[in-house]
């Protein structure tokens, strides 16, 4: 009895250890996304936010407020919205 309650407890443990090996190492959902985004030179990041599946971040560009959209996972462009000063 004690051979056979020691060899499931083994084979349970191999299974759980080979589990989270594959989670660990061998799950690579997302590939490693290129993070460089350009940003125009003398442009200020004013905030940074996440939201769902998107970062938003606010940037001030020549006294103009610029909001870009990103998606989280990919880190692609998903966006921008841009508020200018009126004459």
């Amino acid at each position: 009895m004690i051979l056979i309650s020691s060899a499931f407890t083994l084979a349970a443990i191999v299974v759980v250890l080979s589990l989270v090996g594959y989670r660990l190492f061998g799950s690579r959902g997302y590939a490693a996304p290129d993070l460089a985004s350009p940003v125009p030179r003398g442009a200020k990041i004013v905030q940074t936010a996440v939201a769902e599946d998107r970062i938003i971040v606010t940037l001030e560009i020549g006294g103009t407020i610029e909001i870009r959209t990103y998606d989280l996972h990919t880190l692609k462009p998903t966006g921008r919205l841009s508020f200018g000063l009126s004459p």
